[in-house]
């Protein structure tokens, strides 16, 4: 039986669109690819009502590294303003740490209306309003998607090759996929995190650059105004701001109690806007390419991207895949290197007429070697600082990291802490002996995670065993982890 198409890529947002030019180029425009998003024309790959709730921000790096692939370019309008890196505070306020060099803020409303216009010039089709819930199977094989579409409420088919899921971090393609064990279907409640942000334009304010800087995307680490996650002021122009924050849901539990507190997402984003000294009578942006985005929450994962993401026919990326950086939830960068790598190994297995697990596999050791190296020693990091108070962070941050430590940060690797074994060095206080404690175990650990990501299978077979040493390893760290917020 002939395919509908060579490939299908379920998902038309950020991730889908550039895996969708991703294969477009590397076949020459030789195969027939649908994009199929559930939104309509007018708002492509929208996460939800309010809009493309997301940071904005991503690293000129990510982008380098798309263009010179596969020749896509960004510029203005979707680049609405240029920074110089990040800085992340300490909860005193007292100590910045840069990291991620260059990059751009999105216009994430304009974004897509671009990808979609240059994705259908590369030959690629779409299909809108169309509700997938599900796969068509051929044995071990996925062969196609199914669902509603939303204009005709008529039943929807379409088979294909391959089917890319880049339907978000929900997944139900995911969730109820039934051709492998090795995917994990569910994301565990703590590995998300929940967001809000606000796109506003202000009057300024006092003259604060641990507030508002318009060449550097401000994060705040502060256990009281984002339990579990971070805040963060990120500029868009000298007077426009994308302002929010992130919770872990458990951690804001914690949080409330011990301050008599009964705070949520959005108490605590009215809070944060109000204490920002630097920004004044902050209004929700009216601007027509914000309109419909100028406020939203969502939920993002923060964990390792998942262990295995191929099976015969199926293909994982972007938030589907779990691939956000665990340490600060940034979904963008890692998307546009999967999307891009995705392209040629889709590609290869058609060409090689081998679209099984096996003949899609290479995937994994091409984003490993790329990306997927450092996430799952950056969880154990986050585990850690999440069981941190602000007063063993803002320590921690001043006295423990060394210009190595930093220097690994920018380029979003784990830290050694190689600092902390020096003689004579005076830790002040049992609590923060803890956290010194606590990094030389995480860096420790993330040497074998390192280590251990860079022995992935080159094939299935090798992967349960893989997978089994990794998660008595993850298992040991989380459960000696937990035990430091207790000392």
């Amino acid at each position: 039986m002939d395919a509908d198409y060579d490939v299908i890529v379920a998902g038309g947002g950020l991730t889908g669109t550039v895996a969708a030019q991703s294969i477009s180029y590397y076949s020459n425009q030789n195969l027939s690819i649908l994009s199929i998003d559930r939104n309509s024309e007018m708002f492509p790959g929208r996460k939800s009502n309010p809009g493309w709730t997301c940071g904005d921000a991503c690293s000129k790096e990510a982008v380098d590294f798309m263009t010179e692939r596969i020749k896509v370019p960004w510029t203005a309008p979707e680049i609405e303003h240029d920074v110089k890196g990040v800085m992340a505070f300490s909860p005193d306020k007292e100590t910045a740490i840069p990291f991620d060099g260059d990059g751009y803020m999105l216009n994430r409303q304009k974004l897509p209306e671009i990808q979609n216009a240059r994705t259908k010039k590369m030959g690629v089709n779409f299909d809108f309003e169309i509700n997938l819930t599900g796969l068509i199977y051929d044995g071990l094989q996925v062969i196609g998607v199914q669902g509603i579409n939303n204009k005709t409420k008529q039943p929807y088919k379409k088979t294909a090759k391959v089917i890319v899921d880049a339907t978000g971090v929900t997944s139900m393609l995911r969730n109820q996929l039934q051709n492998s064990t090795k995917i994990e279907k569910k994301i565990e409640r703590r590995d998300l995190e929940s967001t809000g942000r606000h796109i506003m334009y202000f009057d300024k304010g006092e003259e604060d650059l641990t507030d508002f800087d318009p060449d550097f995307c401000i994060i705040h680490l502060d256990q009281d105004i984002a339990p579990g996650g971070y805040a963060w002021v990120f500029p868009k122009a000298d007077n426009k701001v994308n302002i929010g924050l992130g919770i872990e849901k458990s951690i804001l539990d914690q949080r409330n109690k011990r301050l008599g507190k009964n705070d949520n997402l959005a108490s605590l984003m009215e809070e944060y806007l109000q204490r920002n000294k630097a920004i004044k009578n902050a209004k929700l942006s009216q601007d027509p390419e914000d309109i419909n985005n100028n406020t939203g929450v969502f939920q993002v994962s923060v964990r390792r991207q998942n262990d295995c993401m191929v099976s015969g026919g199926y293909i994982l990326v972007g938030d589907s895949a779990w691939m956000p950086k665990p340490i600060d939830a940034g979904g963008i960068g890692p998307a546009l290197i999967a999307g891009t790598i995705l392209g040629k190994n889709v590609v290869d297995a058609i060409e090689a007429n081998d679209v099984t697990e096996k003949g899609l596999w290479q995937y994994h050791l091409d984003f490993i070697k790329e990306y997927g190296y450092k996430t799952a020693g950056l969880e154990l990091f986050r585990r850690l600082v999440q069981t941190l108070t602000n007063e063993q962070i803002s320590y921690g941050m001043k006295h423990f990291l060394g210009n190595v430590d930093v220097e690994a940060i920018s380029k979003g690797e784990h830290p050694d802490f190689s600092g902390l074994s020096k003689l004579g060095m005076i830790i002040r206080g049992a609590m923060n002996k803890t956290v010194a404690n606590g990094l030389k175990y995480t860096s420790q650990q993330n040497q074998w995670l390192v280590e251990h990501y860079g022995n992935y299978p080159k094939e299935p077979e090798g992967f349960e065993e893989w997978e089994k040493s990794l998660h008595k390893t993850l298992d040991e760290s989380f459960a000696k982890i937990a035990t430091f917020s207790k000392n």
